[in-house]
C-alpha cells in the first residue's frame, strides 16, 4: 500500500493491516473508499484501498458519461469532491420520453421537469474519465492505495488475507467487493449470483447538434430498447447511449463517423437538428446479475460486484452509491467503538439495509426493457396507458419522479441533501 503523504506504493516486509479494504478502483469503489474513509475520520480505524490508477491512455477515447441523481451529488459534495467536478458537469433540469415502441399504442411525449419537485436539477451528468480520476487523486490524499490489483483472497474466522498481483499481502477485517461483474471478492466468499441476458447491445458516444439541448435528457423508447440523449456541459453537444439489437449494434459500430452521424440524425434530427463531430463508438452487451447475497464471510459487496442494470433510467451507478453510504453508515459506529468491521452483524445490517433498494430497482428496470422489446400488445397497451396517465396527472408525474431518483427506503445521511 502506498503512504498516502508520499503517494507512492512501496511494498512492505510485512503485511499491511486494515479494518476495511476496499478491492475495485471504479466510481462505486473509489466513493466507498472514500466515504469510509469518511466516517473512520478521527477514529484510528485504517482504510485502504486497492485498484490501478486511470488509464489516461484508454481515458482519451471514453466517451461515456455517468448521470448521477440528486442523492449521489449530495453524496460527492459531503465528501469535498463536488466543487472539482460542477464546472465539468452538465445539470439535467428535464427528462423527455418519446414513446416509439409500437405504432399502435404509442403515447403522447412526457416531459419530467426538476422544478416540479422544487429541485434546480435531477442530478448532474459528468464525463467518466473525469469522474475516476477526480475521486482516483481524492482516495490518494485520504488512504493508502495500491495502484493494481487482488490475485487471491484467503478468508479466515477474525480477518481475510489479500495477496496483489505484484505479490504483496494485505490484511483486513473487512474485504469491500468493489471489482466488477467478474469479482475476485465475491468468488472468494463463494456469494453466488443470479446472471441473465438480452438480446441487445448498448452504443455508447457523443456527439455535437446544432439545436440546443436546454438541459433535457431524452429517452426514446424503440422496439430494440432505448435511445437515451443526455446533456453535456456545452448546450450543443450530449452523450448517447443507444440500445439495439446485437446484429444491429454490430453494423453500427462499423460506419464511419459521417454515415454514424446521418443514422443517428435520422432518429434525432426533429429534436436536435444536424448531427456531428461523433465521438469514440463502444458497443457492450447488455446483462443483468444481481448476488444472491450482498455480503459473506468477511465480505461486502457494492457495484457491479453486487448487481448489473441495463443502461436505461441512469438508475446501476446511482445504486452502486448507495451501496457506498448505507455500507459507510453502517461501519460508522464500528469504527467509534474499534470494533470489528467484518463481524456477521455488521454486515447482515448493510445486507437488510440494501435488499428493498436493489430488488425494487433490478425488477423495474428488467420489466422497463422487456416491455420495449416484448410484441405482446397487452404489455405494449399497458406501457402507452402508463406514459398517458404521466402525462395527463400532475400527482402521479411527480409520483414517478420520486421514485425515479430515490429508493423506496431512507436514503443513508451521508446522501441527505443539506438545507
Amino acid at each position: 500500500m502506498s503512504d498516502p503523504s508520499s503517494h507512492s506504493a512501496a511494498a512492505a516486509d510485512s503485511p499491511a493491516v486494515f479494518d476495511a479494504v476496499v478491492v475495485g478502483a471504479g466510481p462505486s469503489g473509489l466513493v466507498t473508499a472514500l466515504a469510509l474513509a469518511y466516517v473512520a475520520r478521527g477514529t484510528g480505524a485504517k482504510i485502504g484501498l486497492v485498484g490501478p490508477a486511470p488509464d489516461e491512455t484508454a481515458a482519451a477515447g471514453d466517451t461515456r458519461t455517468a448521470a448521477l441523481m440528486d442523492s449521489s451529488i449530495a453524496l460527492l459534495k459531503q465528501l469535498g469532491i463536488w466543487p472539482g467536478l460542477a464546472p465539468v458537469s452538465a445539470p439535467l433540469e428535464g427528462i423527455r420520453i418519446v414513446d416509439s415502441a409500437s405504432p399502435f399504442f404509442a403515447a403522447p411525449d412526457v416531459v419530467f421537469r426538476a422544478s416540479e419537485l422544487g429541485l434546480p436539477a435531477f442530478g448532474y451528468n459528468i464525463p467518466n474519465p473525469v469522474l475516476v480520476r477526480a475521486l482516483y487523486e481524492q482516495a490518494r490524499q485520504a488512504m493508502p492505495v495500491a495502484a493494481g490489483s487482488v490475485s487471491h483472497i484467503d478468508i479466515a474466522e477474525d480477518h481475510a488475507r489479500l495477496v496483489c498481483t505484484d505479490g504483496r499481502e494485505i490484511m483486513t477485517k473487512l474485504v469491500v467487493g468493489a471489482d466488477g461483474r467478474n469479482s475476485v471478492c465475491r468468488k472468494a466468499a463463494e456469494i453466488p449470483v443470479q446472471e441473465w441476458r438480452y438480446p441487445q447491445k448498448a452504443i455508447a458516444t457523443r456527439f455535437r447538434h446544432s439545436l440546443p439541448h436546454e438541459q433535457i435528457s431524452t429517452e426514446f423508447h424503440r422496439p430494440s430498447g432505448p435511445l437515451t440523449t443526455v446533456p453535456l456541459p456545452d448546450a450543443n453537444e450530449s452523450s448517447l447511449i443507444w440500445v439495439v439489437e446485437e446484429d444491429e449494434a454490430e453494423r453500427l459500430v462499423t460506419l464511419s463517423r459521417a454515415d454514424f452521424a446521418a443514422e443517428l440524425e435520422s432518429h434525432l434530427g426533429a429534436l436536435t437538428g444536424p448531427i456531428s463531430d461523433v465521438g469514440e463508438i463502444r458497443a457492450f452487451p447488455v446483462a443483468g446479475m444481481t448476488a444472491r447475497t450482498l455480503t459473506g464471510p468477511r465480505t461486502a459487496l457494492v457495484g457491479e460486484a453486487a448487481h448489473i442494470l441495463p443502461p436505461i433510467g441512469a438508475q446501476g451507478l446511482n445504486l452502486g452509491f448507495r451501496d457506498a453510504g448505507w455500507l459507510a453508515e453502517r461501519l460508522r459506529p464500528v469504527f467509534e467503538g474499534s470494533g470489528d468491521a467484518g463481524a456477521r452483524p455488521v454486515l447482515l445490517a448493510y445486507g437488510d439495509s440494501r435488499q428493498m433498494d436493489v430488488m425494487s430497482r433490478t425488477i423495474g428496470v428488467d420489466l422497463l426493457n422487456r416491455s420495449l422489446i416484448t410484441r405482446f400488445p397487452p404489455a405494449q397497451a399497458a406501457r402507452g396507458a402508463i406514459l398517458r396517465g404521466l402525462k395527463s396527472l400532475p400527482m402521479l408525474r411527480r409520483f414517478a419522479m420520486r421514485a425515479g431518483i430515490a429508493p423506496p427506503t431512507p436514503l443513508p445521511p451521508l446522501m441527505q441533501s443539506q438545507a
